[in-house]
């Protein structure tokens, strides 16, 4: 009998399920179902939503149309705005983790350390920080799908001196709700898309609001608007035309995959919007000049604001192009020996995505680590070597113009025909064959450098290489039509 000290024997289950957001929750509900109840989810918070629990600064907001950005199975018809804020998204997914029976099978405080693959034993063992309510720290699982997505660990550039800053410092998404930017000497690092979202909001009551831009982006106006009453009782009343304005808005958006894909030089028209509304606000030539990007529309993801430009043009704001050279206690310091004295510094730096740290922690057969083999994901959901791990939202499944969720919808479809396939079967779990995933990825790989992505510019898109395992170069219903069903002669028994 194991001593008081041994520590405790891996919990058993079929599925071990990782991450809250859509990606985690949507793998929970379709397993269930689909009948199988056997299942773990891992959540390293104390609450489920993923990026949209992590990211609560203010004015942060989805730029996909609610009734898109959301389940398919689970329309919400009291959506109270086109594009949903945050808050509204993390509340929409509590109440699905609630209304489809997950949240008992969700383990909080479980971060995962590591996910190894055990030859012997043909099953997963996790690793995690123990939780107060589980009786220890590790499980072992058949299958393993994993719904971290890559938008989740916080980049933080290490500027010189940053450690000596004696004022606020704080990342986007690590937002401290307790913080006021009234009578604040602010300095906001970054220009994407949580800082044009951050900016109009602190910019009115802020003394002095610094923006630090590496490199502009192409901002477009905003066509938000409040979801009118009428239309809300028309969505509770009669569901199908809240599934007619989802169709309608598929399609909208999938056009704009010709333009990203397929004939770059359409979004040269686009480019006339922006400049227009980018004029409309800005007077000042050289704020212009400052603003204006040297690269093409849609290289680099495109932001969605009415409210940026008027903020940057405002009389307590600026623009600063110079690279910071590094901190004093009281001020960022640029590359021309200018001082710009600050007490809240706000890094809107992004993300890890190329270094994100999740897939480093994962170890195959034969002790390979997914960090090595990101570009041999087949689907964007498997890998060779890594017999029934699946990936949500992994290798080259991020979109420029439409929904991540109908990405997840599609890879769980998948998922769920293997799994299904796999058991009638009555063989080992899957695991696919390193021929087919290398076939898959050249054929990627070769159509990439065509698109908008692939034009010139640098972008978080692209890997310390030069290589887009971000996107996918196609339409969305094209990667739907190629996870619709498991094919079992592209894998192999693990």
């Amino acid at each position: 009998m194991p001593g008081a000290d041994s520590p405790a024997a891996p919990r058993d289950v079929r599925f071990v399920i990782i991450g809250t957001g859509f990606a985690g929750l949507g793998a929970a509900i379709a397993l269930r179902r689909a009948g199988h109840h056997d299942l773990v989810v891992l959540e390293r918070a104390d609450d489920v939503g993923g990026t949209w629990r992590d990211n609560a600064y203010p004015g942060c907001r989805c730029d996909v149309e609610s009734n898109l950005y959301s389940f398919s199975f689970a329309p919400n018809p009291d959506w109270s705005q086109t594009y949903s804020a945050q808050p509204e998204l993390r509340s929409y997914l509590r109440d699905i983790a609630a209304r489809y029976g997950v949240l008992p099978t969700v383990r909080f405080g479980h971060e995962v350390t590591a996910v190894a693959w055990d030859d012997t034993a043909r099953r997963w063992r996790i690793s995690t920080t123990r939780g107060e309510d589980d009786p220890g720290p590790e499980f072992s699982a058949r299958y393993v799908i994993a719904g971290t997505g890559f938008l989740v660990e916080p980049a933080r550039p290490e500027f010189p001196g940053i450690g000596q800053f004696a004022g606020t410092i704080m990342h986007s998404a690590r937002w401290d709700p307790g913080w006021s930017a009234a009578g604040r000497r602010i300095a906001v690092i970054g220009t994407g898309a949580s800082a044009i979202q951050i900016v109009p909001q602190i910019q009115p009551e802020a003394e002095q609001l610094t923006v630090f831009q590496r490199s502009p982006a192409y901002v477009l106006p905003h066509n938000n608007r409040p979801v009118r009453r009428w239309e809300r009782r028309l969505y509770r009343s009669l569901p199908a035309t809240q599934v007619a304005a989802r169709i309608a808005t598929y399609w909208k958006r999938e056009i704009l995959a010709i333009g990203f894909v397929m004939r770059p030089q359409i979004l040269a028209r686009a480019e006339v919007i922006w400049r227009r509304h980018m004029e409309r606000s800005i007077t000042d030539p050289e704020l212009r000049r400052k603003l204006t990007p040297g690269y093409r529309l849609g290289c680099k993801r495109i932001l969605l604001s009415n409210e940026f430009y008027p903020a940057v043009a405002a009389s307590n704001a600026a623009v600063v192009t110079e690279p910071i050279a590094g901190f004093t206690a009281d001020a960022i310091v640029t590359a021309d020996g200018t001082r710009h004295q600050v007490d809240t510094v706000i890094l809107a730096t992004g993300f890890r995505v190329s270094d994100n740290p999740m897939p480093a922690k994962v170890t195959g057969r034969g002790g390979a680590t997914m960090a090595t083999m990101l570009g041999q994901t087949y689907l964007g959901t498997v890998l060779p070597g890594f017999p029934g791990y699946f990936q949500l939202i992994g290798a080259n499944t991020g979109l420029g113009h439409s929904s991540m969720v109908y990405m997840i919808e599609s890879q769980l479809a998948f998922i769920v025909d293997a799994i299904a396939k796999t058991e009638a079967a009555g063989g080992l779990v899957p695991d696919v064959r390193p021929d087919v995933a290398a076939a898959y990825n050249a054929r990627l790989q070769r159509k990439l450098p065509a698109t908008i992505w692939g034009s010139g510019c640098a972008s978080w898109y692209l890997d310390p290489a030069g290589r887009n395992l971000t996107l996918w170069p196609g339409f969305t219903f094209d990667y739907r039509r190629r996870t619709r069903r498991y094919r079992p002669r592209d894998f192999s028994a693990g």
